[in-house]
């Protein structure tokens, strides 16, 4: 059984396939001619975190598929009062296909993979975003080609994209920078395994020079939001704005994976700037999406 709880579930071959696979269903959806699986599977989609991006994208993706998606919250489920993670892994892999999960802690999707006997997609923890990791790099390809030997600049919290971000640079082979206050670095132990590729900037302007791609997320993610405002002076020198962006590349382009901040983590100028790509990586998390279903689906089948 084949889940995507990190970006290291699949080979650099089988990554770079789902991000071809997604640009054939992104030209599907912009002609109209969309293709769906051979059967209507049914995903259960459980969100433990509130989610835009995530959810309308799977759920759109499993219906522009031929399949169906169910939305569960915790208020809305036994997981809410108490029923053990393992016991609804067992349950819903007798009801549905495939399982996204959205939540805080990793050990939750682990925990729901070891017991499921179904596909389970981590749509979100507070380590790790791989999903988005698949978007970015179609939004990467279909601008600039290949991003092995490139190199990319992560501006701001230490944080599950960061992570996310270190784990792809070493996968993929680009080179990536990390500027960050000490006290938000990402994960050691990611930081350690990918210290090949991902080294940390002394600061925003050193990590910018000359990249390819600048990316950045918000300052205080969620759960976090009573530190917003000691986080907004201790970010304050790490906002990517138009005296960033001029140090990159003259062609580099601008990511954030959504919601952004105008004035804190990005400025106006930049995010509605002719190098920010940030509404077609949003809109490509629904082609990459699907991508990922099938990949996981047709292994399941063997």
């Amino acid at each position: 059984m084949r889940h995507y709880l990190s970006e290291f579930d699949l080979t650099k071959e089988e990554f770079l396939n789902l991000v071809e696979r997604g640009r054939e269903y992104r030209a599907q959806w912009e002609s109209g001619a969309l293709e769906t699986l051979d059967k209507p599977y049914t995903m259960a989609m459980i969100f433990e975190k509130s989610s835009t991006r995530t959810r309308v994208s799977f759920e759109a993706g499993m219906a522009q598929l031929g399949g169906h998606a169910i939305n569960l919250s915790p208020r809305d489920t036994q997981l809410g009062r108490g029923e053990p993670v393992e016991d609804t892994a067992r349950v819903l892999s007798q009801m549905v296909d495939i399982i996204m999960l959205r939540t805080f802690s990793h050990d939750i999707v682990e925990r729901m993979a070891e017991s499921a006997t179904i596909p389970v997609i981590n749509g979100l923890t507070d380590l790790l975003h791989p999903c988005q990791m698949l978007a970015d790099m179609h939004t990467f390809a279909e601008r600039v080609g290949d991003i092995e030997g490139k190199t990319v600049a992560w501006i701001g919290d230490g944080n599950n994209m960061c992570n996310s971000y270190i784990n792809t640079a070493n996968l993929l082979g680009f080179d990536l920078r990390i500027a960050c206050p000490d006290e938000h670095q990402p994960d050691e132990v990611i930081l350690e395994r990918g210290a090949a590729r991902a080294t940390l900037a002394e600061s925003a302007q050193a990590a910018a020079e000359g990249a390819h791609l600048v990316v950045t997320d918000v300052w205080a993610s969620m759960g976090q939001e009573d530190e917003q405002a000691a986080r907004e002076l201790l970010f304050k020198p790490y906002q990517v704005n138009e005296e960033i962006m001029a140090l990159a590349d003259p062609d580099a382009l601008f990511m954030h994976c959504l919601p952004a901040h105008r004035g804190e983590e990005v400025s106006e100028e930049v995010l509605e700037g002719p190098q920010s790509v940030v509404w077609d990586e949003a809109g490509n998390r629904l082609h990459a999406q699907k991508a990922l279903i099938e990949f996981l689906l047709n292994a399941a089948e063997g």
